[in-house]
């Protein structure tokens, strides 16, 4: 089981969040945000990020259905 990890660039206003919550999964490019890796194990840092980002640019996905962001 895998889960898919996104960072809508477009939307993306490099706050860091992400990268502060899950150093393993996302780093700043520049002035935005990109994950690693396109799949990795989950873990539920990924969706705090997720839950976190104040730009709602953070997707976590798993077989195609959204876990993060949470309501």
């Amino acid at each position: 089981m895998a889960w898919r990890v996104a960072v809508d660039r477009s939307r993306c206003m490099g706050s860091g969040i992400c990268t502060a919550l899950a150093p393993s999964a996302f780093a700043l490019d520049g002035e935005r945000s990109r994950p690693l890796t396109e799949e990795t194990a989950p873990d539920d840092a990924l969706l705090d990020a997720a839950d976190s980002c104040p730009a709602g640019a953070v997707t976590v996905t798993e077989d195609g259905r959204v876990l993060g962001p949470r309501d």
